[in-house]
């Protein structure tokens, strides 16, 4: 055990206890801690070698600042950001400060009562409706960047792939299972929906306690997908722009669409009307997180203090290219100019737990 603020000159943290609570990333390395003045427990993050190259720092650049911008209580969040250095010649680690977390639904075995369903789905959608009102995609919803505490309080996770609106999009993100089938066919043209279809497949991994669509690579989830949705018609496949998938598609069996009542017989009437829409093939026709919470599936948990409207999401330099001293001289900036948000705390009223 150590106290943490012994060691730095700039944005000092809360005073801090170490415990060896130790996770390891391909980026980063994570460990928990206890705040001594509120007793609080929370995690301590840090980038691995975040100026070792201009990819990096940039990658540093922007979850700093996409942290640095998100305030709600379903978003993780920086409590503090803080570096040892005291200067910028000698700045090269910085550290994140955040909300520690139980544990996160990939670690969450079974089935979950149609309840705790509810009452999650709720929550990442209502962290979706304020990352995509900030103008942000996600782009990595899956369960384990979905982080749980013991009283079923869910924070969204690791903005690691996040993409403002506007910017051009890449093939190649959301792990395989929870990918959209726009992303796999037409994968420079989606919007924030994307996330949509994460929603509905980690919903359905809830309620069966298995992965909805496990496909071995990207073609086999694809097939994978049209053999619970059902092969699209010719107007769905005209909005393609790759002819290689157009061919793929006319080539599939005709698979009908699958039967959702048959499929989740744990979930209700409600509950299977909400995965219908979410799991819809084309992406347009897939309601926005503001839409979805309209559904009555959420009519018992709705309020209106759940949904800030948050300030846009400035994404000017997040596609600059820039030498790397430069990232690292922002970098810095947005770790002196760090601060505090004050937290909402939840007037949610919740009886449930994460224990079967």
């Amino acid at each position: 055990m150590w106290l943490l603020n012994r060691f730095f000159c700039r944005s000092p943290p809360p005073p801090t206890v170490c415990d060896t609570t130790t996770r390891k990333g391909v980026f980063f390395l994570s460990d928990s801690a206890i705040n001594e003045r509120t007793n609080e427990k929370v995690a301590i993050k840090k980038l691995h070698r975040p100026f070792q190259s201009e990819i990096f720092a940039k990658r540093a650049y922007r979850e700093l600042r996409l942290l640095k911008h998100m305030k709600h209580e379903n978003v993780i969040g920086l409590l503090n950001v803080f570096t040892p250095a005291c200067s910028l010649d000698d700045f090269q680690d910085f550290y994140l400060v955040m909300p520690y977390m139980f544990t996160d639904l990939s670690k969450v075995r079974g089935h979950l009562s149609e309840d705790k369903v509810q009452f999650l789905v709720y929550q990442m959608l209502c962290g979706l409706r304020y990352i995509h009102k900030a103008g942000i995609i996600h782009r990595d919803l899956k369960p384990g960047n979905l982080a749980v505490n013991e009283d079923c309080e869910l924070k969204i996770l690791d903005f690691g792939l996040a993409r403002s609106t506007d910017a051009e999009m890449t093939g190649y993100v959301v792990t395989r299972w929870y990918r959209a089938p726009e992303v796999i066919l037409n994968w420079m043209h989606y919007t924030q929906t994307v996330d949509i279809w994460s929603v509905g497949c980690i919903m359905a991994e809830m309620i069966n306690g298995k992965t909805l669509f496990k496909g071995k690579d990207y073609m086999d989830q694809l097939t994978q997908i049209m053999k619970v949705t059902g092969v699209p018609g010719p107007e769905f496949i005209q909005k393609l722009d790759s002819p290689e998938a157009r061919t793929y598609i006319k080539k599939l069996p005709r698979y009908p669409r699958k039967d959702f009542s048959t499929l989740f017989p744990r979930a209700s009437e409600k509950g299977i009307d909400l995965l219908e829409k979410m799991l819809v093939l084309d992406g347009d026709e897939r309601p926005t997180a503001e839409l979805a919470l309209e559904h009555s599936y959420f009519d018992s948990l709705r309020d209106p203090e759940d949904f800030p409207e948050p300030t846009p999401y400035d994404d000017s330099r997040d596609n600059a290219t820039l030498a790397l001293e430069e990232w690292r001289r922002l970098c810095y900036k947005e770790v002196d100019s760090f601060v505090p948000f004050p937290r909402r705390d939840s007037k949610r009223k919740n009886t449930l737990t994460m224990s079967p």
